[in-house]
């Protein structure tokens, strides 16, 4: 589907320029023309500086209607992560164009996207402290701290698959694109969240130490001989394509 294609003419112009906006910037990059993008909304580029005044305002309105379409899926940042939350969120074709337009924006870099990814790490925080308070996460020692770890390895990590900022785009092929992604991870992810990597404590212990922080366990947990990082694992018997994300 072309950015033309889907905005829906009956719309009210504003609405139009900002999806065609969202269709354009995501599948070209955030330098994409405000004339292809006021073709694609069926209007002239001078309506576009009517209704939002510059790129930037526009960019910023996009940013804020893709934090919008995000914060109703929220909820899944606890069970599958940032990752999987974009991959469920593409698996509708409706909002392929807000996932494409953040990771464009996150590849770009700037002051909005400390405020975009502040935002990831305020659910992130949210959600983990649900998890550890329903029994399925362990308690950390600085809550914001590993939310924030957790939410920028995940978006790092992807940003490391996607074609270079100047490349297209294929917006009808990032839901795909991105199921295969999450699946990779899945496991070994899965499975070092699980399965502590650490056998026991002593790096964390020596570190602790070494930074003179308190080597006491996080509220709700053992101490910190007996923690859950001390716990030997049981015993066990013996694409990506970057040029279409």
């Amino acid at each position: 589907m072309t950015a033309s294609e889907h905005v829906d003419s009956q719309l009210p112009a504003d609405e139009r320029i900002l999806r065609a906006a969202l269709h354009r910037f995501a599948a070209e990059g955030l330098g994409a023309p405000l004339r292809a993008v006021a073709a694609d909304a069926g209007v002239s580029a001078g309506l576009i500086i009517h209704h939002f005044g510059s790129r930037e305002n526009l960019l910023e309105a996009c940013d804020q209607r893709a934090l919008e379409v995000t914060r109703q899926e929220k909820g899944s940042l606890m069970t599958g992560g940032t990752t999987a939350m974009f991959a469920q969120l593409a698996d509708a074709e409706t909002y392929a164009p807000e996932v494409g337009y953040v990771l464009r924006r996150l590849q770009a870099g700037g002051p909005l996207v400390t405020a975009l990814v502040d935002d990831f790490v305020d659910d992130a925080e949210e959600y983990l402290d649900a998890g550890v308070k329903a029994g399925l996460l362990s308690p950390s020692r600085d809550p914001r701290a590993r939310a924030r770890v957790l939410t920028e390895t995940a978006l790092g990590a992807l940003l490391l698959q996607l074609p270079a900022q100047r490349a297209q785009m294929d917006l009808e092929e990032l839901p795909r694109w991105l199921r295969s992604y999450t699946e990779q991870l899945m496991v070994p992810l899965l499975e070092l969240y699980t399965t502590p990597l650490l056998t026991d404590s002593t790096l964390l212990d020596a570190y602790l130490a070494h930074a003179g922080k308190s080597a006491a366990a996080p509220p709700g947990t053992a101490p910190t001989d007996a923690s859950p990082t001390s716990t030997t694992p049981p015993e066990t018997d013996p694409p990506t394509d970057r040029s279409t994300p």
